[in-house]
């Protein structure tokens, strides 16, 4: 039978021109005349001798990049409101609800901003991901009022509801990806990244597994030399705020440095470079 699944983290970047519009982040609640969030770019510089990897502008990378943070020094939280015993294995928590249950664990994580991002910036019709039992669930679907009927490993998809497309719908329908799918099937939607070294903003290491976990690349940076080295967020078990971690092999930086093979050691989870996986390009223009 389908049963929910846990875990994962990613990692993501790209060149940063200039904020994007808090519409951009349709999960935010502004406050007319609160100070915007720090951005993830304007509070983590790249490291000296490097510069931020240039990619498209508008792009996932620049998205990722503008991610709204909470204020420096705040701890992360677990789904259920208590801190997280853990607080030494961050840098920065993104400004992102978990929601109220264990659902957005690591994977989750992952979908949900690739989901965020295409809700956004044009792409509704793109956003898809398939259950553990190989079946799709599409947000066009779930827009327009079908709903899944889950028996066994079977899944039938019905007409249920009326045509819904604000964004408290859209988080109902992550919510039944997030219960439905996790690391082992997300691993099998990407592709792995032949050099790890060419690591871009967006990509994802990931360990597929009952548990298993995946992490974002928030950020990647380049010198003259072509070396790169990139951030990493997270969520984790169970369901928690989405942050971006440490380098427990460097205490003066969060950068860790791309490598073609070896070891990836984060505080939580240790992987592979060779674990490193990139989503499928999408193209939103219309009549594609």
């Amino acid at each position: 039978m389908i049963t929910p699944v846990v875990c994962c983290f990613f990692i993501a970047s790209s060149w940063w021109m200039a904020p994007p519009p808090a519409s951009n982040y349709p999960w935010l609640r502004q406050v007319p005349g609160e100070r915007p969030a720090e951005r993830l770019a304007e509070r983590f510089s790249p490291p000296a001798g490097y510069d931020r990897l240039p990619g498209a502008n508008h792009g996932f990378a620049d998205w990722l990049r503008n991610l709204p943070l909470r204020p420096e020094g705040t701890a992360v939280h677990l789904h259920s409101g208590h801190r997280k015993p853990e607080q030494g294995v961050h840098v920065a928590v993104v400004d992102i609800d978990t929601g109220r249950r264990d659902l957005q664990q690591c994977a989750d994580a992952v979908m949900r901003l690739r989901a965020e991002y295409l809700f956004a910036t044009g792409c509704q019709d793109a956003i898809r991901f398939n259950f553990t039992s190989g079946d799709p669930a599409r947000w066009t679907d779930w827009r327009s009022g079908m709903r899944p009927q889950v028996n066994g490993n079977k899944v039938v998809w019905r007409p249920g509801r009326s045509t819904d497309d604000s964004h408290a719908n859209f988080r109902k329908y992550l919510d039944i990806v997030f219960t439905y799918a996790g690391s082992a099937s997300l691993v099998r939607e990407l592709k792995r990244v032949e050099n790890p070294a060419e690591v871009l903003p967006g990509d994802v290491f990931i360990q597929g597994g009952y548990p298993g976990h995946a992490v974002l690349v928030l950020d990647v940076v380049q010198n003259q030399n072509g070396e790169r080295r990139f951030l990493i967020g997270q969520s984790y078990m169970p369901a928690q705020d989405f942050h971006i971690l440490k380098n427990p092999g460097n205490r003066e930086s969060a950068w860790y440095p791309a490598r073609s093979s070896g070891a990836l050691i984060t505080p939580e989870w240790r992987f592979r470079y060779e674990d490193l996986h990139r989503f499928h390009p999408i193209d939103c223009r219309p009549g594609r």
